[in-house]
């Protein structure tokens, strides 16, 4: 742990910022679906091709968290966050003056990679900051804000879509990164040069393959990633599922993504007061818990045909257990690895955005049905649960850094 010192305000300044750089994922890729259609006709292009707008930010921004995690390890972290900010909001900028599709699509892959500082070395940061369950009750914060923002980022899209096409959107995400980049230069270098290590490639490959190889890392990790899958299909099914084989409104539809984002509020407020009584490792183990009793009764709701009255509080309470999965697994994994905290965050985003990006689509070629998305939700958070109960006797292990 850092030796910053910080009195309460500036503490409540860092989390806020970090919790804002955290949203950068979600905001690239959510702000503006409710104008992909329009993107798609205004620029002569198919909707698969606008869809790939979305797809190769997404690589972006699994990719540059890897690139960028290891340099922070190295440089310390203002700089690469820096400079991932202020290119963050020069490529929104040029997104939103794009020519053609393709001139869209490469843009939108290095906005992802820009991106990707905000998400990697804000977690970094914690961990430089905060051990243990103190670092638990930060992420809880952070969950706040990257939880929520997948949800809400499509509603707040719709509301600018009122009085701007798809090119203001992407104005308003320059306007945010902007605005990021003058609060992230107020934040401290929190990895002292003497932690710091002057390895290339080599060194972050051997970092890399020693994570790989640690259990207890690689265990939470898939726990984050397989709870996640069930996060990533409620958001990608839902409106289909919801609208279309419900019938349920618009208006309706906005006001139930509103209600599961309270209980995500609520359910990380929970977490964080919990953590003070109760480990990390136990809160997870209830988070899991939790989500699969609300996956499964959102099948047997689907299989029995109970509706929305079965459905909705399912869904609600996958939701709320996501609340504590999420910061805790994020923490134990990340514990250990002090040394290396940049690469921990790095393998630990890629991992995310690589289940998110690839089993809901893969599960929806059939169809996004009531079916699909309940069983995806049902199916990551069982096998988070049988993740956790490989470590059930293990204990955090001390890990030496790799030279």
């Amino acid at each position: 742990m850092t030796t910053v010192t910080l009195t309460r305000a500036r503490r409540l300044a860092i989390l806020v910022t970090l919790g804002a750089l955290s949203a950068f994922g979600p905001l690239s890729l959510d702000l503006y679906l409710p104008s992909l259609p329009d993107l798609a006709e205004d620029l002569g292009a198919t909707e698969a091709l606008g869809q790939l707008t979305i797809s190769l930010c997404m690589i972006g921004l699994a990719a540059g968290q890897l690139l960028l995690g290891p340099v922070s390890d190295r440089t310390g972290r203002r700089v690469p966050l820096l400079v991932g900010v202020v290119l963050y909001a020069v490529t929104s900028v040029l997104c939103a003056l794009a020519p053609s599709i393709w001139a869209l699509i490469v843009l939108r892959l290095l906005q992802g990679l820009a991106g990707a500082a905000g998400l990697v070395i804000a977690r970094a940061i914690v961990r430089d900051l905060f051990d243990g369950a103190e670092a638990a009750r930060v992420f809880s914060l952070m969950v706040l804000v990257t939880g929520l923002a997948p949800i809400l980022a499509p509603l707040a899209g719709a509301q600018i879509a009122r009085f701007a096409d798809w090119r203001g959107q992407f104005v308003v995400l320059a306007v945010i990164g902007a605005l990021l980049a003058v609060a992230a230069f107020t934040l401290p270098e929190t990895l002292p040069a003497s932690r710091r290590h002057d390895g290339g490639l080599g060194h972050a490959l051997r970092q890399f393959g020693a994570l790989a190889k640690d259990r207890w890392f690689l265990v939470h990790a898939l726990v984050l990633s397989a709870s996640g899958c069930a996060l990533f299909a409620y958001i990608s099914f839902s409106s289909f599922v919801l609208q279309n084989a419900y019938g349920m409104s618009g208006q309706a539809f906005s006001v139930v993504f509103a209600v599961n984002a309270v209980g995500l509020m609520i359910s990380g407020n929970v977490n964080g007061v919990a953590l003070r009584r109760f480990t990390p490792r136990r809160m997870l183990g209830v988070g899991v818990l939790v989500g699969l009793t609300g996956a499964c009764v959102a099948v047997a709701a689907v299989w029995a045909g109970w509706g929305l009255p079965g459905l909705l509080p399912g869904i609600f309470v996958t939701v709320f257990g996501m609340g504590m999965i999420m910061p805790n697994a994020t923490a134990l994994a990340m514990e250990p690895h002090a040394e290396r905290a940049g690469t921990a965050s790095a393998l630990l985003g890629m991992l995310q955005f690589l289940a998110g990006a690839t089993v809901p689509p893969l599960v929806a070629t059939g169809g996004a049905t009531a079916a699909a998305m309940t069983w995806t939700m049902a199916g990551g958070m069982a096998t988070a649960m049988a993740l956790l109960g490989l470590l059930r006797s293990a204990r955090r292990p001390v890990t030496a850094p790799v030279r």
